[in-house]
């Protein structure tokens, strides 16, 4: 049997329910499917319940540093009822999601989608066939290729532990190593990562990044860089990890090892060959509109598409790109500048545009601020030790190409940047707004 649709989006995370939405809105009919409890990983399985967690541990590090400035006695996590706050916000959100497709006039469907054609895919043995398919999968955790991979967890598994194991030790180390250790560090757990490259977050600035190792030295956190896992080996209720490190063998024991290496689209399982969508270096072969180059009735967007940095953000303006596209005509492109990103450990480190390296190869001139900043009020009124900038303004034009931040509030602050890189303003107009005093952006006009 088979259905027919205007358009079948694969995926209901943040990407697939804004096409999916707009594309009904518009008044096209509209399918969705998914394998996972509606909602995508975000909101299940990534940034939202990750930082019901991050609010627990920021909370106790927060009193910690207060006590004996006012604040007295002990807190610590009780982790059991941090994951209940946590499971209090992701529990009711497939049904939400569902009800809301459903509100919409948007059929839903539950299994694998697998491409049957050029405009139709399969699931659970029903044919789906559509004038357009976007695939918004989203992603999953890369293969490692080392022996006893399979005793390792995801994120998403450590997103819905009931207890939190006394040892765990993170392969990687970018975000999810880095928050996931500030999470369960403060939670009362020894932690150990081990990762390949020569340090921790190399999509951020090194001097911020070396700033923010204090903290991790501080909670006890043993970071071990150039480190290459080779082996995972269970052994009674622990692991034993083998990793190489300068041509010297070494050994770790834990009661949990969690895969923190990095994520790629989720495209295994769709069958791409049989709906004639070609493959390059493991993403679909897109054009600048998000388009498949070999199948035009086949879009991507956010992680699926891996055209722009994997953020909720992004997914979410590659689906207003694709549904445009889907229904205005192939017109409209994904504009990536000034794109956010943050780390959320205690403090969080952000950065926004570009950093000094992709500043001199793109051949721009310009001067750097930069500075360590624990004297600043910001730091010193949440008792902070860490606190540090680094802005990249443009010679002769006075842009912002890039902002670099650390400490309190960073997260919120590097939004203020993020406006500045992308809309092109001036460190004049900058210096010369007026934020509000005491208050994190307060600060903006010292960065400059």
């Amino acid at each position: 049997m088979s259905n027919n649709y205007d358009l079948v989006v694969i995926g209901t995370g943040t990407a697939a329910t804004t096409v999916a939405r707009k594309a009904r809105a518009a008044g096209r009919s509209v399918a969705v499917t998914d394998f996972r409890p509606y909602g995508g990983t975000c909101a299940l399985r990534g940034c939202d319940p990750k930082k019901m967690l991050i609010g627990g541990a920021s909370a106790v590090d927060h009193a910690t540093r207060m006590r004996g400035k006012g604040v007295a006695g002990d807190v610590a996590i009780d982790w059991t009822d941090l994951m209940a706050f946590k499971r209090g916000f992701t529990d009711p959100v497939p049904e939400k999601k569902e009800s809301g497709f459903a509100e919409a006039g948007i059929d839903s469907y539950h299994g694998r989608a697998r491409f049957v054609g050029r405009n139709a895919v399969e699931v659970d043995g029903r044919r789906l066939e559509a004038q357009h398919i976007v695939v918004a999968a989203g992603a999953e955790p890369v293969r490692l290729g080392i022996e006893g991979e399979e005793h390792l967890i995801d994120n998403e598994a450590f997103l819905e532990m009931e207890s939190l194991p006394r040892r765990i030790l993170l392969v990687g180390g970018g975000y999810i190593a880095a928050e996931f250790s500030h999470i369960a560090a403060r939670a009362g757990a020894e932690v150990t990562i081990l990762q390949h490259g020569e340090r921790m977050l190399k999509g951020f600035d090194p001097d911020l990044v070396g700033w923010l190792m204090e903290k991790f030295a501080e909670l006890g956190v043993d970071v071990r860089t150039g480190t290459e896992v080779t082996r995972v080996e269970r052994r009674g209720g622990a692991f034993v990890v083998t990793a190489m490190a300068n041509d010297e063998e070494m050994t770790f024991e834990a009661d949990l090892v969690i895969h923190a290496a990095g994520r790629s689209p989720d495209l295994d399982s769709l069958d791409l060959a049989a709906g004639g969508v070609e493959l390059r270096d493991g993403r679909i072969a897109l054009n600048d509109q998000l388009q498949s180059v070999s199948n035009p009735a086949v879009h991507a967007a956010g992680d699926a598409a891996q055209m722009g940095p994997p953020l909720t953000p992004v997914s979410n303006h590659d689906g207003k790109v694709v549904a445009a596209n889907l229904l205005e005509g192939q017109t409209r492109r994904p504009n990536y500048d000034g794109v956010p990103s943050v780390v959320f450990t205690i403090p969080p480190l952000a950065r926004v545009g570009l950093g000094e390296e992709e500043a001199r190869a793109e051949g721009l001139t310009f001067r750097v601020t930069c500075d360590r900043t624990p004297g600043w009020f910001t730091a010193r009124q949440a008792a902070e030790t860490v606190m540090g900038h680094k802005v990249l303004i443009e010679d002769g034009s006075g842009r912002i190409l890039g902002a670099h931040l650390l400490g309190p509030h960073a997260d919120e602050v590097i939004n203020v940047f993020a406006l500045a890189v992308r809309h092109g303003l001036t460190v004049d107009q900058l210096a010369d707004t007026m934020f509000a005093y005491p208050s994190g952006a307060s600060d903006i006009s010292s960065m400059l």
